[in-house]
């Protein structure tokens, strides 16, 4: 049962925590986005695929943007607490700071199971369908192969280009094609206006052209022989297109499938340690989760009268720095170098011994600060540097006085 107490704690962490994770997110996509245009502008591809790849890119984000959220929500609901001396009267009523972890610890346990979610399942399956898309613009199975204003190979035997495109491409302007059969036999189309349809052959498509110039070849003919015409079809095979791979990569396999294969001794021996390193990666980014409200407290408290919010910075951080080890803790355990389980559980024990220290010093100790001493620098610098401003400031109005 929620008492008041745990509905308004509630309530101070759920706004930043989803403020903190859309903007994160948001930042993310952006950031992706400007790349994918380049990437889509250049294989000539449409820009809905943007949007499709960008969605597939989402649960990648909300794994990564989750544990920021969460840490800068609790975070920022008890730096407001100890700032209005709120957190001063709940201890003073008999709350323990355990007491007052219940309802961060509730958020805790269902996003660290929303996450295990999207990084053991979701992430993986859409890991792979950007992939594919990916590799679809790349093949041209997305009907970016033409570009305008460039000669196109549809094969080995035809060639095209087109000057101008409109209506998205139902109207086109300004048409060349070149097509040579396997007799030797030649030819060569020139057509002010065109557009491709569709057929009940897959792998065929008819370009009807209009308002043109046919010149067919071979070797058999004395001459090329010369056609105009208001409407002609001309049949185009499609070039076979490669299938993409199926989900071969160690990060597009689930959870269930990585454990499977990583204790199956036909796996070789390379293989199954990247399997490991990446089965132990997203575990320990998951179980991490559980002790961020802990680090949380430790960061949000700053020292008596003091509005400092260097523990915020801190906590930015050390969460990233943290993500950061576990990267290269799966590097060098795929490559064998090191044991995945130590080279991922390892700096999750002394992590988790170190936040577990700060919550001590901030719970058990009276007026206990596990950053005092780094506050204590950041106050001396902040000094220094509003005296050597001051001093600037000075200096420069004596300069305007003297001219």
């Amino acid at each position: 049962m929620l008492t008041a107490t745990d509905r308004y704690l509630a309530r101070l962490i759920a706004l930043p925590m989803l403020g903190t994770l859309v903007i994160s997110a948001m930042l993310l996509v952006l950031d992706k986005m400007l790349s994918l245009f380049d990437f889509v502008a250049a294989e000539g591809g449409p820009v809905s695929v943007v949007w499709r790849m960008l969605a597939n890119m989402m649960p990648e984000y909300l794994s990564l943007g989750i544990p920021i959220g969460l840490m800068l929500g609790i975070l920022l609901a008890f730096r407001k607490l100890a700032l209005s001396s709120e957190l001063d009267v709940m201890r003073g009523v008999g709350l323990s700071y355990g007491r007052l972890l219940r309802v961060p610890y509730m958020y805790a346990i269902a996003l660290a199971l929303l996450n295990f979610g999207i990084v053991g399942f979701v992430q993986p399956l859409s890991r792979h369908a950007y992939e594919a898309l990916r590799f679809e613009l790349r093949s041209g199975a997305l009907g970016a192969s033409i570009k305008v204003g460039e000669f196109t190979s549809l094969g080995k035997r035809m060639t095209l280009r087109i000057e101008r495109s409109l209506d998205e491409g139902r109207n086109l302007q300004g048409i060349f094609v070149r097509a040579v059969g396997k007799n030797g036999q030649t030819v060569a189309v020139t057509a002010a206006q065109g557009s491709f349809l569709a057929t009940d052959d897959p792998d065929t498509i008819i370009f009807r052209l209009r308002d043109g110039v046919l010149v067919n070849d071979a070797p058999q003919y004395k001459s090329p022989r010369i056609l105009s015409f208001s409407s002609h079809d001309l049949p185009i095979d499609l070039p076979q297109i490669e299938r993409f791979r199926g989900r071969n990569v160690d990060r597009e396999k689930t959870i269930p499938e990585l454990a499977v294969i990583g204790h199956d001794p036909s796996t070789p021996e390379k293989l199954r340690n990247e399997i490991r390193a990446n089965f132990h990666f997203r575990m320990v980014e998951v179980a991490m989760m559980l002790l961020l409200p802990l680090a949380a407290l430790a960061f949000a408290i700053p020292p008596k009268r003091s509005t400092s919010a260097l523990g915020v910075f801190l906590s930015i951080v050390f969460i990233v720095t943290y993500h950061k080890i576990n990267e290269y803790g799966q590097g060098v355990g795929s490559l064998g170098k090191v044991d995945p389980i130590i080279a991922l559980w390892a700096p999750f024990l002394l992590t988790a011994a170190l936040i577990f220290w700060m919550y001590h010093v901030v719970a058990h100790r009276p007026g206990g600060q596990p950053i005092g001493a780094l506050e204590y620098a950041f106050a001396k610098l902040g000094k220094q540097v509003a005296k050597l401003l001051r001093f600037g400031r000075k200096r420069s109005l004596a300069a305007q006085g003297a001219a």
